[in-house]
């Protein structure tokens, strides 16, 4: 029986939690009116990637402005022990659909202002199965993201299939990528800020790789959607031009082949299937994790316990 998918490429309302979360809700309740039993979300889209360190001097010691926006970002960032995603798994319950969502997350346990570019997995059941904190923030995102760990290196059972994801960049870590391999994974979530020239090529390089269905969903992002409650918006929209991120979500099968060709330039959500029996055929003559690993030469070994600064014993 095919699994059936759901893209959604959407921008945010950027830098506003509720808003956002009330977006998303709505791609979700249309994705199940279409029949899926996923649907995927962009990294970071709750509430919006950081696209203003490049734009307005991120590296500047001391900046006011790079202060104002971080607070404003970390006052919309994502609480999960604090409650602010609960309406929405009540929600994803209710219409029996699992969801991966790219959100910023704010940790209480690690003072809960220090944030993390989080993938969250929610099940059918509406509970969340796995929170991805990002093991490596890229280049400019490390001035306003923490470095994740390994906790959220899981797989999930969904109809035939065995899900799991990566952040952006993290798809090009080889590492990240076999501990999926490892547990099983035969559908592979990548999830990007935006733009086909980070999709195009790994999405099916992975496919092939892995022998897996790879499924890539894209944010979006334009200056003139840069709100104005959002601190130096002017500053923003003056450094940037047009498109900030313009999509390219798409979708290849196990033999590398595309399912959907990159989206860029437009919202929308796309729904594909994807068939378990393509997987098997791929898998009869390379299988990464089964028959063609030498785990009596090379093993991998994945710590997944959750980073703290505290460990409190009363």
């Amino acid at each position: 029986m095919a699994l059936k998918i759901a893209l959604a490429q959407m921008i945010p309302d950027w830098l506003n939690r509720e808003g956002t979360l009330a977006k998303i809700e709505g791609q979700i309740e249309t994705a199940a009116d279409r029949g899926a039993q996923l649907v995927v979300f962009g990294e970071a889209l709750l509430p919006g990637y950081p696209f203003w360190p490049e734009l307005t001097g991120g590296a500047v010691f001391e900046s006011d402005v790079q202060k104002d926006i971080f607070a404003h970002y970390a006052a919309n960032a994502v609480d999960i022990e604090g409650g602010d995603l609960d309406s929405l798994c009540k929600r994803v319950g209710e219409l029996g659909i699992a969801v991966y969502l790219g959100t910023i997350e704010k940790s209480r346990d690690r003072g809960g202002f220090s944030l993390y570019a989080t993938l969250v997995y929610i099940a059918p059941d509406g509970r969340i199965g796995s929170t991805h904190r990002k093991l490596m923030p890229t280049y400019e995102e490390r001035l306003v993201w923490s470095p994740g760990d390994g906790n959220g290196l899981r797989v999930h059972d969904l109809g035939e299939f065995r899900v799991g994801g990566l952040n952006c960049w993290e798809n090009w870590m080889p590492l990240p990528r076999a501990a999926l391999y490892g547990q099983g994974e035969n559908l592979h979530v990548a999830v990007w800020p935006g733009s086909r020239r980070n999709t195009e090529d790994i999405t099916r390089f992975i496919a092939k790789e892995s022998r897996s269905y790879v499924v890539s969903v894209s944010g979006m992002m334009h200056a003139d959607k840069v709100p104005d409650n959002v601190p130096h918006a002017d500053l923003i929209r003056q450094a940037a031009s047009d498109w900030l991120a313009d999509g390219g979500s798409c979708v290849a099968g196990p033999d590398g082949q595309w399912v959907l060709e990159p989206q860029v330039g437009e919202e929308g959500l796309w729904v594909v299937e994807a068939d378990i029996q393509k997987v098997a055929r791929e898998r009869q003559n390379f299988d990464p994790a089964g028959h063609y690993s030498r785990p009596d030469v090379t093993r991998l070994k994945v710590n997944r316990k959750r980073q703290k600064t505290v460990n409190l014993s009363d």
